[in-house]
């Protein structure tokens, strides 16, 4: 079956907002999607059905148990790994936050932890502020801000015996570059350094595979990929095991249970089900569109992933007409790879600048008139900075993805040109 935009669209009650008698322009999906259906259904099952804590011997207790676990199962076919490795909690911020102390006690003053400029802060501040607190060295890798991707041919220069964990991004919030991670992978692995990758902004846009990278540690948010507002950590399992949990006495020393802190919410569990759901639906419905489609270790993860393959084919669709209308303008600049032939290292997210034009002014023009997209520096502080954008207010960012439509990308580049118009 062709893609089927609109079909797609009936799965996602927000969509139908309307402003002025006209349908809202979500294309702030880098900061956080619409919600499908099957995930308020979900969410809505288990606060009926399975709204009990876990390990009592009654019918509504041992239902939410098996809740808990086919999250994980879910989870784990979406990243490809091991169901006694996930671990879920607020969000990938307050994930790392908390990994990072579990980590910290294993280093001590002089220990070297590398960074990045292309990363959003929840990759960088739980490091910075370890560092703080145990007298670490904090080493940087730069953006190439040129090509507008992060410049791996510094980690050897960066890479010491005494570095102790490389914590990257895979795909920038801002650029929408992808990190080559299996590359940073071997080189961290070879001094003896764990990697902790930041996936927030790429699990809405292609197949996650944590044992081809190689890394040691994942995170990403459901909210990102048309869920609830949760996140999602994988660790290896020696890593887990080895590892000091900061927990309650009475909580379970076994993995990953250990590292779970208070009740779970169950009801959020239920919701990145539901999300994980859309994925498969769409592989389903659609996957046939694709010429070669993925396979998978059981017949959900070949369906999760037809998923993934189809909405990026249909994003990289929406991002090349989105460019190439922004590109009409003299004087707009895309901070990102704007050549088509090599949109393979990049993810649909697609920001730009305008001088003299403050992005804020953009955006609060957009706004008014239906379309919702962000500005700033979208917590890539560091990025922003490096490109010179600080004083300028950041980028101007449009994240359309597999519910938006071409007209939708029409509507955002003709609202822009009567926002020039006026100006």
């Amino acid at each position: 079956m062709a893609y089927d935009v609109h079909k797609v669209r009936d799965h996602f009650p927000g969509l139908k907002r309307q402003m002025g008698g006209r349908d809202i322009v979500f294309l702030d999906n880098p900061a956080g999607t619409q919600v499908a259906q099957s995930v308020l259904d979900r969410m809505t099952d288990c606060m009926i059905n399975t709204n009990a804590n876990l390990g009592g011997f009654f019918a509504t207790s041992v239902a939410a148990g098996e809740l808990v676990a086919e999250a994980r199962e879910w989870a784990a076919d979406f990243l490809n790994a091991a169901s006694n490795e996930i671990i879920f909690g607020q969000n990938m911020t307050t994930l790392t936050f908390a990994m990072s102390r579990s980590i910290g006690r294993e280093l001590q003053a002089g220990d070297e932890i590398v960074l990045t400029r292309a990363d959003h802060d929840g990759n960088v501040a739980p490091w910075l502020m370890l560092a703080e607190d145990l007298g670490l060295t904090i080493r940087w890798i730069d953006l190439d801000t040129k090509r507008f991707e992060l410049d791996l041919s510094q980690l050897d220069a960066v890479l010491t015996p005494r570095t102790r964990l490389v914590a990257v991004n895979y795909a920038n919030n801002i650029t929408g570059s992808i990190t080559d991670v299996k590359a940073v992978s071997d080189a961290a692995h070879g001094v003896g350094a764990l990697v902790y990758v930041d996936a927030v902004q790429y699990a809405p846009h292609d197949i996650i595979d944590v044992q081809q990278l190689g890394c040691d540690f994942l995170a990403c948010s459901a909210y990102k990929f048309y869920g609830p507002h949760y996140g999602i950590l994988w660790g290896k399992a020696d890593h887990l095991e080895r590892l000091t949990a900061y927990k309650v006495r009475a909580a379970s020393n076994a993995i990953p249970d250990k590292f779970v802190t208070g009740t779970t919410n169950r009801e959020e569990l239920a919701g990145i089900i539901g999300a994980l759901e859309h994925f498969q639906w769409v592989g389903r419905e659609f996957g046939d569109t694709l010429e070669t489609p993925p396979s998978g270790r059981n017949e959900r993860q070949a369906l999760l992933r037809a998923g993934i393959e189809v909405m990026k084919v249909y994003d990289h669709g929406l991002a090349h007409q989105l460019i190439a209308g922004l590109k009409q303008h003299d004087g707009v600049r895309i901070i990102g790879i704007d050549d088509l032939q090599n949109f393979n290292r990049r993810v649909s997210t697609v920001s730009f600048t305008h001088d003299p034009h403050r992005p804020e002014d953009i955006v609060r023009f957009m706004a008014e008139h239906g379309i919702n997209v962000w500005s700033g520096h979208n917590y890539a502080l560091e990025t922003i900075d490096q490109l010179g954008l600080t004083p300028h207010g950041g980028v101007v960012r449009v994240g359309p993805t597999h519910y938006n439509t071409h007209e939708e990308i029409d509507r955002f580049l003709d609202c822009y040109d009567r926002y020039l118009q006026q100006r």
